[in-house]
Order: structure tokens, then sequence, then C-alpha cells
């Protein structure tokens, strides 16, 4: 069964995302847009959300300078996301929203909120969580309401409520956000010898790609053959990684090329090479996160390798959500109009979104053979502004 499907999200008050909503995802979307669009921002809002959940409010907060480098720039109140979603295609969709506010220069949850449909058919929202700063009530699944008090201000109720069996709507909530994965991959970290050990999970860097082979290899060997028909497919000049164990324990990692019989060091091959077996690895995941985010796999990639890739997202993305962010035309020519969703910034300064499919100027052109990737890069994805609207200088995205 695939895991729950994000259907629409809004953004309020977050840097670029003054207001921002965005309905009719898919299991496999791109985010494109200019240097300063707002796509890297969104980006960043699942990871704020993950990290929240993974390892609390503060946490998330700290990291990215609080409330000052948060906040909208010239505007007051909270921060709001808000996530519309689907445990399953045939169940009821449900909404969960968290407002962000600032007291004491702390961190403040000034509303937390998980709503759904109870019955089949038409039918009024109910609340099965409701809180604000530390106070409020959740319903369990035989409609009792309980009131509840949380021990600090800065606390998510579902991260506490959603560890009781009781609250299994909660709990599914709480388990779908803290297996998220958002992809920082570093190359200089792919190319280290780790200590020998399996791994169930790449890391956010791609620092343990070596103990995830072994995972593979050693409970997993045919999903590990996937991957490695994956690599070839993608760049058929590569045959296979593989890893030995050195005298002090690390595993050493070896890329072979189809041509030569011999393999080399991973720390002596292409940048691209071990970036995309960190991709493939992360997508052929035997338990695969809910929800993937990749940002700009074009960088270390060479053009022709991108359309592959980008095929390997949306096929793994009938196993979980992939969100990826570009600047290339190479990928999004590979895309179809409604899995893009174009961000660039206003005459305001603050972002705008643009669905492709909605321009008929778009799709005319794709009908007449034009490629999706160079609309993008003429311009044709923007929208026209308001022609009262006066244009001002905009600096770099927040």
């Amino acid at each position: 069964m695939r895991p729950p499907v994000i259907e629409s999200i809004e953004v309020g008050n977050y840097r670029a995302l003054r207001d921002v909503k965005i309905k009719n995802l898919r299991p496999f979307m791109v985010l494109v847009g200019p240097n300063g669009s707002g796509k890297s921002t969104l980006f960043d809002v699942f990871a704020f959300l993950e990290t929240c959940f993974t390892s609390g409010v503060r946490s998330a907060w700290d990291a990215r300078g609080g409330m000052d480098q948060l906040r909208s720039r010239g505007m007051e109140g909270p921060i709001s996301i808000q996530l519309s979603y689907r445990e399953s295609p045939t169940a009821k969709k449900l909404t969960y929203r968290l407002e962000f506010d600032e007291e004491g220069g702390r961190p403040v949850v000034a509303k937390e909120l998980l709503r759904w449909t109870r019955r089949p058919g038409p039918g009024r929202p109910t609340h099965v969580l409701d809180f604000s700063r530390g106070s409020g009530y959740v319903v369990d699944e035989d409609g009792r309401k309980s009131s509840e008090e949380l021990d600090s201000y800065d606390r998510l109720a579902v991260n506490a409520l959603g560890q009781f069996r009781s609250h299994p709507r909660v709990a599914a909530l709480r388990r779908f956000i803290s297996g998220w994965y958002l992809s920082y991959l570093s190359v200089a970290d792919e190319r280290k010898s780790p200590v020998a050990g399996p791994q169930e999970r790449l890391s956010r860097t791609g620092d343990n790609i070596s103990n995830v082979l072994q995972y593979l290899k050693e409970n997993h060997p045919q999903r590990l053959e996937r991957v490695m028909q994956a690599l070839s497919e993608t760049v058929p000049a590569l045959e296979r990684a593989d890893y030995e164990t050195s005298p002090d324990g690390r595993l050493v990692l070896f890329v072979k090329d189809a041509p030569f019989q011999k393999p080399v060091l991973a720390r002596n091959s292409s940048d691209g090479t071990l970036k995309l077996l960190s991709y493939l690895a992360l997508l052929y995941d035997p338990d695969p996160a809910p929800f993937i985010g990749v940002e700009e796999p074009e960088n270390h990639l060479y053009p022709t390798v991108l359309p592959g890739l980008a095929e390997q997202c949306r096929h793994s993305s009938a196993f979980s959500q992939i969100v990826v962010t570009t600047h290339s035309r190479d990928f999004l020519n590979s895309c179809t109009p409604d899995e893009v969703i174009a961000l660039h910034r206003g005459a305001d300064g603050y972002t705008r979104v643009v669905r492709p499919h909605e321009l008929p100027r778009v799709n005319d052109m794709l009908h007449q053979g034009a490629l999706l990737g160079t609309l993008w890069e003429e311009g044709f994805f923007e929208d026209v502004p308001d022609p009262r609207t006066p244009v001002i200088a905009v600096g770099d995205e927040q």
C-alpha cells in the first residue's frame, strides 16, 4: 500500500512565500524557477516541518535564524503551513495546519489543527485535534473528546499525543512526517570510507552510501541488482558499483566501467557517478521514505543523464511522493506539464505560482512539438503582471 499523498499545500508569511496556495499535487512534482524565485524556500518548508517532528520546533526555528529570518519581510502575524493529504487513494482527505509565532524571543505553536471527514460521502469536517499555545483537545476513534495541556508552548501536540494507540490518525500523521527524506547530497561525503556495517537508509549527505550497498547486498540482493540495472540503463558506460572491507574495518567503494575489467576506487570516479548512485539507492530503497525531496539533481550530472533520472523518479513515485527542484531544461523536457510547478517573484517581491498545464499558450505550443524545458527557458511560464503594479527591485531570496 502506498503512503499518504499530499494533495495541496498552503504557506503564509514564510520568507518569500507570503501567501502561496498550491493544489492538485501529484506523486511526482518538479519545482522550477530562476534564482530567488522561492523554490528553495518551498523545499525548505518541507524540511522545516520534518525537523519540527523529528528534532523539535525550537531546533527547526533556531537553525533558520528565528522569526526575524523566517517571517516574510514587512509582514506581521504568525507563520502558517497547511497540508491536505489522504492516507490512501480512497480515504477521506485530512488537513493538518500549523501556525507559529514568537513570544519573548521563543517560538510558540500558536495553532495546531488536524481535521477530516469521518463518514463516506458529503459531510462536515471533524476536528481530530485542535490546540492553541499548548492547550486544546483531541478526539479518539469513538468520538470522545478529551482536553489536554502540554508542558511547553513550543511543543507539537501531534508529537505528544501521536504516541498513543487511542489516537491512530494523530499517530499516522506523526509517522508520516517524521519519515520524510530531504536530500542534501555531498560528493565530498560520498567519497568517504565509512566504518563497515549495514545501514538501511541513506543519510542526507550520502556519506553512508557504501553501508547502504552493504545492507542491500546482505538483505535485499534483488533490490541491489535493480539499483545496478538502473545505473547501467541511465549511463550505459557504467556497469556496477561494489565495495570491499579494508583491513581496518572500513568500506571502500569501487565503480566499474563497462569496457574495463578492473574497477576504480570511488574517490577516483566522477562526481556525477557518485551522485547518480546515491539517488538510485534512495529511489530503490526497499522501505522507501513516504516523501522524498531532491534539490537540483542536475548538479554534477551530465545533461543527457537527466531524462533517465526523471523517469526513475516518476517510476519511484508509485511508492513515495517525490518533489524535485531544478534549473535544468533537460530534466523538464522529460516532465509533463501537470507535474511542474513554476515559481517567480511578483512585482511586490513575493513568490507567485504558475501551473504550466493551465496556460493555454503553453499547451498549444506543446501540441505543436515544443519542449517543456525550452518553453520555461524562454519565459513562457511566467504569468502576465498587472500593468498597474509598479515594478520594484527584488534582491536575493530570503
